[in-house]
């Protein structure tokens, strides 16, 4: 249908739903992960986590076609006076008259998607302690997540080699988690509130904006209309972090559903387990909470929601007093107290023409951020605007589809660094056109452009390009190209360069980045011992047109800011494998190179603090019947180049690169009729990085530096929880 999915646009479409089974022998069980495709079309979707589908009317198709590995295909008739019908799966495949049964695939890629997205479900998350966004990829290969320093907390994504700034993050298709909230933003998004997430690699849709360089993440929150009646998850692990998260949902009448989700976290335990006299993590206090509701008519649906969330993020030395004055005798201490609210509208027209539709996505925005570094003080707010409207029909047949548009992106920062103030303003109107084909069979094309005007840098273009050609349905090759843009924010994305004595030194106004991103994805299926065998090989390249670059290198007391003069590019390869090893055990393998250069000090040299290789070996095992499951992932991480710190005295220089380490996590999983318990631990291995922290004994001196995070900077911790549902 397009890139990413299923956009907004492409929900308001005439559409039918139903929900997939399996039978066991505890009767007829939803399944995940089956394709759901129109016979003869590239028009398809996949079952949830729930085994629920939603798809999208074809005019010149009633044949609707149920495939899943293990199975044979399933065909039914759909006629277009219906738009509900519920499937059970039949017609088990079997060798040597031995049935075989599969579990639900709960992190893939369709093979019917043009776009390399790879869709990480509910059921994925619950294999690791998934707390909140910033801990969803620990069985992920392509997305990298570490601290972006040793006080603070704030956690960072990598993709592609590249660092988290470059990747689009959305919710629901709507861009968030930008400007103010890029460095804590991750930790805003409860585990257990998302439905699914989605990973794009390389160039993304030209309808969700020009900002993806490297990729897209997306978030699907759960539904009123479709999720549990009721659902509480508790945690806890030894290290003093608690959690309550719920959500409910009640039909107000056969139009309108709303539903309330809610999260409290909150980390009151001191811990000092390396001895350098500072808190090995922050002590905080969050809370959380969103309402939303979804309606519908004949012709007309929509979404509306409010997102409220308050944190109390403290840290530093532990004999700092955040009762006393801020002083040297006082100790080195640092206090984040955030404020944001989120509102969003999303509604959709359905015209009687066919697979013609008009939508409108509309999102407010309001952060604020009160802070202090030892002796230093942040403080930051930003008021956002998106609007998106979006419409959507066909070119003489439905092979031949269309979505064009404008938008509106405006962006409000006050920001003051301790006397120094810094105010500005952005304001973006843009239009797009892309366009889709699809033969049906094999081939399927999107490409589309989107023209902008900036307030400040004018006007820019941005074209993006996907190919997908299936040989046959074993073998899918996947292309892409395109461009994109984005405005730094110095001071909000690199707060861990205020949480050290570095002066940041700003030596230019920083002009917009602009980057080319080149992919290739090819996949291929195997059948093996009648299950499915998959493998993927990624190829991207990113190359900067210009780059506002951060070095560390030129000057270990300072930070330079300055635009690209030169080169800078991330090469990166992966190639992972899938399989279901043994009856009921899932294997996934994978190994990744990165080769990330960018000119710093008119030299070009590896990008500082970049895994140049990573493997992950991640196993499932769940018993018949799922009453228990088992999860074991391994991670290798490569060896890191260090920024120079040759300019320090010798006690407070680090070596050039970091060594290569080992990470272990494992969960084990009781499920009963309406709820299960867990138990698991991160990093097993106890690896941590030694003396995260330069200068620890000096906070106020000119070496002090929490910024150089290379591994892990804490040891094993363990958890346990407890989920409870009612569907």
């Amino acid at each position: 249908m397009g890139a990413m999915g299923l956009f907004f646009i492409s929900a308001q479409a005439q559409k039918i739903n139903g929900t997939v089974y399996e039978q066991s022998e505890k009767g007829e069980q939803p399944l995940p992960g089956v394709n759901i495709y129109w016979s003869g079309t590239q028009t398809g979707t996949i079952s949830d986590g729930e085994g629920k589908y939603k798809i999208e009317r074809d005019p010149n198709a009633h044949m609707l076609v149920f495939s899943f590995v293990g199975y044979a295909n399933d065909t039914i008739h759909a006629p277009h006076d219906g738009n509900q019908y519920d499937h059970i799966m039949s017609g088990s495949k079997t060798l040597d008259e031995v049935e075989v049964v599969n579990r639900a695939k709960t992190n893939f890629v369709s093979r019917l998607s043009t776009v390399n997205a790879q869709t990480i479900t509910s059921g994925e998350l619950q294999k690791a302690a998934c707390c909140n966004l910033s801990e969803s990829f620990e069985t992920s290969a392509s997305v990298d997540v570490s601290y972006s320093d040793a006080v603070t907390g704030a956690k960072q994504i990598e993709l592609l080699g590249l660092s988290g700034i470059y990747t689009q993050m959305m919710s629901e298709n709507i861009p968030n988690l930008r400007g103010l909230a890029t460095s804590f933003g991750l930790g805003y998004v409860p585990g257990s509130w998302m439905e699914s997430i989605q990973v794009s690699k390389g160039a993304s849709s030209v309808i969700n904006g020009y900002e993806s360089i490297s990729g897209q993440i997306n978030v699907e929150y759960k539904k009123a209309e479709t999720s549990e009646r009721f659902f509480l998850n508790l945690f806890q692990d030894h290290m003093g972090r608690s959690e309550i998260n719920f959500n409910t949902k009640a039909g107000l009448n056969d139009h309108m559903h709303a539903m309330v989700m809610g999260h409290w976290s909150r980390n009151g335990t001191r811990h000092d387990d390396n001895g350098d006299g500072f808190l090995d993590e922050p002590l905080y206090t969050q809370y959380n909470l969103f309402a939303r509701t979804d309606f519908h008519a004949k012709n007309f649906e929509g979404q509306f929601g409010v997102k409220g969330l308050k944190e109390d993020r403290r840290g530093g030395q532990m004999r700092f007093d955040a009762d006393q004055p801020r002083d040297v005798d006082n100790g080195y201490g640092i206090e984040l107290i955030t404020e944001r609210v989120e509102t969003f509208l999303k509604t959709g027209f359905i015209f009687s023409r066919p697979q013609t539709s008009l939508g409108i996505q509309q999102q407010f925005t309001y952060h604020h951020m009160d802070t202090y570094f030892g002796l230093r003080d942040y403080e930051g707010t930003q008021y956002s605007y998106y609007g998106n409207a979006l419409f959507q029909s066909y070119i003489s047949d439905t092979r031949h589809t269309y979505t064009t548009g404008f938008s509106y992106l405006y962006d409000r920062f006050e920001e003051q660094l301790n006397d120094s103030t810094f105010n500005r303003t952005e304001s973006v109107p843009g239009v797009f056109y892309q366009y889709t084909y699809s033969d049906g069979t094999k081939l399927n094309l999107i490409a589309g452009m989107r023209l902008d005007h900036h307030n400040e840098f004018g006007f820019f273009a941005t074209p993006r390009v996907h190919f997908r050609y299936g040989f046959n349905e074993h073998n899918i090759l996947r292309l892409s190209a395109g461009k994109g843009y984005r405005t730094a924010n110095i001071l909000a994305e690199n707060t861990s360069v205020l949480a050290s004595s570095r002066e940041l030194v700003v030596r230019e106004q920083p002009k917009m980045e602009e980057a080319w991103n080149y992919g290739l994805n090819f996949s291929k299926h195997i059948d093996l011992n009648n299950r499915e065998l998959t493998i993927g090989l990624d190829v991207y390249r990113t190359d900067f047109i210009n780059q506002v670059i951060l070095d560390r290198d030129a000057d270990a007391q300072k930070v330079l800011v300055y635009n690209l003069d030169g080169r800078s590019y991330s090469n990166s390869i992966q190639l992972e494998a899938n399989y279901e090893l043994l009856r009921g055990l899932d294997v996934t393998a994978a190994v990744r190179f990165n080769d990330v250069q960018m000119t710093l000090n008119n030299e070009l040299q590896e990008k500082p603090l970049v895994n140049k290789y990573k493997g992950l070996v991640s196993l499932s095992y769940a018993t018949n019947l799922r009453k228990w499951q088992f999860d074991l992932t391994t991670q290798f991480n490569g060896v890191s180049r260090l920024p120079s710190t040759a300019g320090n005295p010798e006690p407070y220089r680090l070596d050039d690169y970091s060594p290569a380490y080992t990470i272990v996590n494992a969960q084990v999983t009781k499920f009963f009729r309406k709820w299960n318990i867990y138990l698991g631990g991160e990093n097993l291995t106890n690896f941590k990085q030694n003396n995260p922290i330069l200068a620890a004994n000096e906070p106020f001196g000119p070496y002090f530096d929490s910024s150089i995070i290379w591994g892990p900077i804490n040891g094993i911790k363990v958890y346990a929880g407890l989920r409870y549902t009612i569907e």
